[in-house]
């Protein structure tokens, strides 16, 4: 495996993105709905303008748990099966290069444009916030912007897992809607379901550890618990037991998030 080649890869998926406005339109996107939340996120309450740190971050989650997922889904589903239906991916394979570095080279491409995407549609915030409540709020939300870089990653990689498994391109996109709805929508309201239809003993201390399932649950759980005063506003100090409480744990799963779909689909492209 030559660094240099799969570099090259990136680069080149890089500059796609960027050539066709896509990171410009999604930070933009990010940027306008952040400012809205910062501003206008207490008007029920009368108050106009940043409130708290933890709730500027607290609402941005749910945001951040609805979109950064979607985009990156639709950002890497046709990675691999795109090029296979525009007949490409022979060429490619052709030249002097492995899989495994198409592969590295297709990922790191799209994750350095999601990257920029997100860190570039959060940065403004963080200015107003450090004119607002100093380092301190800014060191928080600063862990909030690579958290939701790590969640973006996370389903990047299942992104371009599905691109493998699939043969068409159609079939992938609807694969990465399904997903989009499984981890999003219907996985807590699957485990509520459980635990309200057996009065709460469904699970006991595994229900806490059956959330590490979904990338979306770990990133809401390294959010808030790393706000103490949002713990006990959603309840989840009952839920989540303090071994999970760490930040540091719940990047590991994270992380374990990006690698694990990749080494499948290194395995099933192979």
């Amino acid at each position: 495996m030559e660094l240099s080649q799969i570099f090259t890869l990136a680069g080149k998926e890089f500059r796609d993105r960027m050539r066709n406005r896509w990171v410009l339109a999604v930070a933009l996107v990010f940027t306008a709905f952040s400012l809205v939340i910062t501003y206008f996120g207490g008007a029920s309450s009368g108050q106009v303008g940043p409130r708290s740190i933890e709730f500027i971050i607290a609402s941005l989650v749910s945001l951040v748990i609805y979109l950064i997922p979607l985009i990156a889904l639709l950002l890497g589903f046709d990675a691999i099966v795109g090029e296979r239906e525009r007949g490409s991916l022979d060429l490619l394979l052709a030249l002097p290069i492995t899989k495994l570095e198409l592969l590295l080279g297709k990922y790191l491409g799209l994750a350095a444009s999601l990257t920029l995407s997100t860190l570039g549609g959060f940065a403004l915030v963080a200015a107003l916030l450090y004119q607002q409540f100093g380092w301190p709020g800014l060191f928080h939300y600063l862990g909030f912007m690579f958290s939701s870089t790590l969640l973006g990653l996370a389903f990047l990689s299942l992104a371009v897992l599905l691109s493998v498994l699939s043969r068409e391109r159609t079939r992938a996109s609807g694969l990465a809607i399904a997903l989009w709805f499984f981890f999003v929508l219907v996985f807590d309201l699957l485990l509520l379901g459980a635990l309200v239809a057996s009065s709460g003993e469904f699970g006991g201390e595994a229900l806490a550890y059956l959330l590490l399932l979904n990338p979306a649950d770990v990133f809401r759980i390294l959010n808030i618990f790393s706000l103490d005063d949002m713990r006990t506003l959603y309840g989840l100090t009952s839920i989540v037991p303090p071994a999970l409480a760490k930040p540091w744990l719940m990047g590991l799963v994270m992380g374990g998030w990006i690698v694990v779909p990749l080494l499948l689909a290194r395995w099933r492209f192979k």
